[in-house]
């Protein structure tokens, strides 16, 4: 396996320029897939190097559970040993999986808690909250339900408030609850894949304006809903939950709407920096991909190989 097993650790560093660039050179649908798919095949790599590590490096502890010939002599003459390397992957790879899993049962705390607090209240897909605090937020299910607060209504007028309802629809049509919780989990497992949760998060925002735009026929209306319903106060949206006023760059969001639309671009073209990103990005990620099945087959293959074939 030798030093290439070590790459997934630090290749998802190739992601950070287009997760930069993506919210100014691609369509917010595309660069939220895009970043998305990258973070999980990334996060997910990481992974598994650090499981290799740790059976490669504490094949040979005393008491350990695998199977003897995973500490074979012969093995050993094939396959690199580092017990230090082997405990400290063991412990990154435990710290990780804590961080995974305290992660994912957040996000789906919070979601079940807002289905929850929804379930029996007057309303089908819009439902009304006698809150003063301003907020909007989808909250994924079958069927998938949109909360309002009274507070956050009193700040927009009529047409705003249709622009509020197909922001939210837009959140639940597209699935972006999905993306939220992928990226989080990744972030959790490698911390260079954060600034890809963040650009995502933001991305399903843009994601949703777009289309809210797009439903409502004006992005000026559009944009204003979403400065008002920002200066309206601090957006107490649950932590996982896509929201309208969700806390994060607001103006850039508004900025956008201002401009011409971004129309239905696809992958860049390869002599721009968006696209030298997006093809570093995605070598980085085949690499690490690559990199990580060679070593698995490399390991499997020596312990079904070495056992059947003794010396003497």
């Amino acid at each position: 396996m030798g030093v290439f097993v070590f790459l997934p650790l630090v290749l998802p560093l190739t992601a950070l320029p287009i997760a930069r660039l993506a919210e100014q050179h691609l369509h917010p649908r595309t660069g939220a897939r895009l970043l998305t798919g990258l973070a999980a095949v990334l996060g997910l790599c990481s992974t598994l190097c650090l499981v290799l590590l740790g059976v490669v490096g504490t094949a040979q502890i005393p008491g350990n559970p695998l199977p003897d010939a995973w500490a074979d002599p012969e093995v050993r003459e094939v396959v690199p040993f580092d017990e230090a390397v082997g405990a400290v992957s063991i412990a990154a790879l435990l710290a990780v999986t804590v961080s995974a899993a305290v992660a994912g049962w957040r996000h789906l705390r919070v979601e079940s808690a807002a289905r929850r607090a929804l379930a029996g209240l007057p309303g089908d897909e819009v439902v009304v909250l006698p809150d003063d605090t301003p907020y909007a937020y989808a909250v994924p299910g079958r069927p998938g339900r949109i909360a309002v607060s009274t507070g956050m209504l009193a700040c927009l007028d009529v047409d705003e408030r249709d622009a509020l309802i197909a922001h939210e629809r837009a959140h639940l049509r597209g699935r972006h609850h999905r993306y939220l919780l992928l990226v989080r989990l990744a972030a959790a497992v490698n911390p260079f894949l954060r600034p890809l949760r963040e650009a995502v998060s933001f991305g399903t925002e843009r994601w949703a304006d777009e289309e809210a735009a797009q439903a409502v026929g004006d992005r000026r209306l559009t944009a204003r809903a979403v400065g008002r319903a920002a200066l309206a106060g601090p957006a107490a949206v649950p932590v996982g939950l896509a929201g309208f006023a969700a806390p994060g760059p607001v103006p850039r969001r508004i900025a956008a709407l201002l401009a011409p639309g971004p129309g239905l671009r696809g992958w860049p073209p390869a002599h721009s920096r968006t696209g030298l990103a997006a093809l570093v990005a995605a070598v980085g990620t085949t690499v690490s991909a690559v990199s990580s099945l060679n070593a698995c087959l490399a390991l499997l293959l020596v312990l079904h190989v070495v056992p059947m074939n003794p010396l003497g």
